[in-house]
Parts: C-alpha cells; structure tokens; sequence
C-alpha cells in the first residue's frame, strides 16, 4: 500500500512538472534565455545548465569556479526527473543540460523530435543493485520483488544488470535497449517492478532489492559499497553522460565558443579530482578525448 502511494505520488509530480514546462511561463524564459546569451563581449553571460539532483552541483563546482573567470556566470537549474530538462532545453527555457547519457538523448530526439545534441562527454556512473533487506545476491530468492526504472534506456540497462548479477537469462535476440518481455529465463524467480527512477531509493524498505541510478543514488546516501551487485559494464559509449545543447544555438559563434569554454572548464584536472577525492571514484571520466565541436 505505501509502496502505491509512492508511485501515485511521483506520477502527480511528474505531470505537475511537464504542464508547467508546457504551459506558462516558456515563452518569458526563453526571452530572458536570449538576453543572457546575446550579451555584448564585455559584459558577464549567464549560461542556465539543467541538471537532475543535487550531485550534480558539486561536480559542476570546479567548471563553475573557472568559468567565472571567464565573465561567464554558470546558473544551476534543478529538475526532478528525467523528462522535463530535454523539453526545458528544447523550448529555450535553459542553454544546456547535462544530466543523461548518450542512449536516453537519442530515445528523447526519436519519440519527441528535439532538435539537440551531444556537444561534449562527462563521464560514466554505475547502475548498481542495492537492498535493506539483503547482503547479497545469493539471498535474493523466489517471490522476492526488485524495482528497477521504468524508462526505456536506464530499464534495458538495469535489465542487463539484473543478468550480469546471474538472476535472470536475457533472449539472444534482445535490442541494445531490452524490456521485460526480452528475458527467457529467470534463474530466480523475481517480480520486477518498473517505477519512477527518482522514487526507487525511497522505496528500498517496500521492495527487496533496486537498481538505482547513480545520482539518486547518491542523493540517498547510498554508497557503492552498499550495492549487493556491483554494475561493471561501463565502457559503453552509449551509456556516457554528456552535456547538451540546442542545434541551432550551435549556429551562433558567440553561444559556440561559449559552450566551447563549458566543456572545457568541466573536462579538467580538477573535476576529475572531485570525482576521485570526494566521491571515491564512483564518477569515471568518459570520452573527454572526443572534441565534438571541432567541426562547429
């Protein structure tokens, strides 16, 4: 019962969130959107970065510091869930965001047309398997319930989690993005749980065992070495989080080479210190070697 009300919740919020961002409001932000960005040379930019949980601010720390020496003004814009910041981007109500990984923007870009793109990589996360009610894996028995998100890319990703930890047999001919009803055999008979990923560390106490998302994850105070599995794959290109911007921003010279400068001031020595120092490693910097404005 309360793991329901927990679903009915997050789905009140998730549609509170998408009528603003469709509604009211818009057409104001991106007017001041494009002030901030056609600023005269010698005055301050303000470039509105989207990110989806509070970790994302410590990690932009460093970038944000160098930056302002740079007259450029980096303003953090919290969102609660994956949907909405691609529509925000989209609509001009922010200049970037960089909060999801190469697989999910190309799912976004397909169902919902949005003309942005990938302009510099960040880094990987794992998608770990954590549990209040159990040590291991090998506890895991039939019956027991384990969530997982219920979007398509981080669902497929938590499905390949969920047969690496030896729990459940995939069909060979699943897509890179598999569902549930991809898997041929569960070695333990399970009952998956597909719900909201920002609600899935809250409902640890009502389900056995979750895939969590790294930053939810980390905004619950679960550390990797909490994780019951451990998730290893993580020299997927397409599972690289990324920094987004729109296409038609990319037309701009003075918006280009200030986006130029983002990337560069987040792929550095020290953003990669923050990810070792105070996150123990638990972010690994992932295709900084890639310049994808090169040909801007």
């Amino acid at each position: 019962m309360k793991l329901k009300r927990i679903i009915a919740l997050s789905l009140s919020a998730a549609t509170l969130a998408l009528s603003l961002t469709a509604c009211g409001g818009s057409s104001s932000a991106a007017s001041d959107n494009a002030q901030a960005s056609d600023s005269n040379s010698g005055d301050a930019v303000t470039v509105k970065l989207g990110v989806v949980g509070s970790i994302y601010e410590d990690l932009w720390t460093p970038a944000k510091e160098k930056l302002a020496d740079e007259g450029i003004d980096l303003e953090f814009v919290q969102f609660s869930d994956y949907v909405t910041p691609n529509n925000a981007l989209a609509n001009g109500e922010i200049d970037l965001n960089a909060f999801q990984h190469r697989i999910y923007l190309q799912s976004e870009i397909d169902n919902y047309g949005y003309e942005i793109e990938n302009i510099g990589n960040t880094f990987i996360i794992p998608l770990n398997l954590y549990s209040d009610k159990v040590k291991s894996v090998d506890e895991l028995k039939d019956g027991d319930t384990v969530a997982i998100p219920d979007d398509v890319t981080n669902g497929g990703r938590a499905l390949k989690v969920l047969e690496a930890a030896g729990l459940i047999k995939l069909k060979d001919s699943a897509e890179f993005n598999p569902t549930i009803d991809d898997i041929e055999t569960y070695n333990t008979k399970i009952t998956i749980e597909e719900l909201k990923a920002n609600v899935i560390p809250s409902t640890l106490a009502d389900v056995t065992a979750a895939v969590v998302n790294g930053n939810y994850a980390l905004d619950f105070g679960l550390k990797t070495e909490d994780a019951i599995y451990k998730d290893d794959q993580l020299d997927i290109e397409e599972y690289w989080n990324l920094i987004a911007a729109r296409s038609a921003d990319l037309e701009d010279a003075d918006k280009l080479e200030t986006y130029k400068k983002v990337v560069a001031a987040f792929q550095s020595d020290e953003t990669e210190a923050v990810f070792n120092d105070q996150f123990g490693g638990y972010f690994i910097k992932a295709g900084w070697d890639q310049d994808l404005l090169a040909d801007k």
